[in-house]
């Protein structure tokens, strides 16, 4: 005796996770994302790259130095270069949303043209812009067609209309906001040994503050203390190996990570995915 037909089609598993990274031609410098996200949580981290998000269901909840927020369907999630942040679900069945990472350059050129100067910052980063976040949607939905130029234009239109919006000129440091020469110096010191990085009292004795002094202080400028901020560095110089087609455990030696899984474990919890599914999208687009 067959199975019975059925109308209904097969239930989605409700904790299902996925997620692809890809490069985006129609903008230089820029990877994309989807993904729809349940139990995953990002740990503080950040991007070299303005991050971008349009929700496309259920709600991501993230905090940042300015507070905390929660953003719905059709609105956007937005973060700037160096912005500390975190991410994780604001509901039970998680999030979907079609991420851009546009290069400081790319939305610099887009602001030019606006005739903003400099580097633009956002009034906000739950941004509610139905228009902006319908185009950039738009874009991104044609740039996973292959469909370069659409893509292309409407991400420029988009990015447009988002900081003619939201968007600032930001502003200008106060006199003497410039970092701790010992502070700098510290993060100098950290992104030059990545492989054999040193204790936080040899850290704090070459730059000439006390242990707790460095790390409140480096943590008050880079929004992570030191060991953090060594492990963002880490990140960032292996996901620029990967998208060079470096195999995932040669890149965890270079970048200073005692093994294959120590890399995949910090470079899920910055990125969502493990490296070897991130180098094998990059590379496949």
């Amino acid at each position: 005796m067959g199975r019975p037909e059925t109308d209904h089609p097969p239930v989605e598993d409700a904790r299902a996770e996925h997620a692809r990274y890809w490069r985006f031609s129609g903008l230089p410098g820029t990877e994309l994302l989807t993904a729809r996200f349940v139990t995953t949580a990002f740990a503080r981290h950040t991007h070299p790259t303005y991050t971008i998000g349009v929700i496309t269901g259920g709600i991501e909840e993230f905090a940042h130095d300015r507070g905390h927020v929660r953003v719905g369907p059709g609105g956007l999630a937005v973060v700037g270069p160096g912005e500390v942040h975190t991410g994780h679900a604001g509901v039970p069945e998680g999030w979907s949303y079609r991420v851009f990472y546009p290069a400081p350059e790319v939305v610099e050129d887009v602001a030019r043209e606006l005739g903003m100067r400099g580097t633009p910052a956002f009034t906000e980063s739950g941004i509610d812009a139905p228009e902006a976040a319908r185009v950039l949607a738009r874009a991104h939905l044609a740039a996973e067609r292959g469909e370069s130029l659409a893509a292309s234009a409407h991400a420029r239109r988009g990015l447009g209309m988002l900081l003619s919006s939201h968007g600032r000129e930001r502003a200008a440091a106060p006199a003497g906001h410039a970092a701790r020469p010992e502070v700098a110096l510290a993060r100098d010191l950290l992104a030059a040994r990545l492989l054999d990085p040193p204790t936080l009292e040899e850290l704090a004795v070459r730059v000439g503050l006390r242990p707790f002094t460095l790390v409140r202080a480096f943590r008050e400028e880079y929004g992570l203390p030191p060991h953090a901020y060594l492990n963002q560095l880490r990140v960032d110089r292996a996901r620029a190996l990967l998208r060079s087609g470096r195999r995932v455990g040669e890149v965890a030696a270079e970048v200073g990570f005692a093994d294959q899984p120590h890399l995949t474990r910090h470079f899920r919890r910055h990125l969502g995915v493990p490296p070897g599914a991130y180098r094998r999208a990059i590379l496949a687009s």
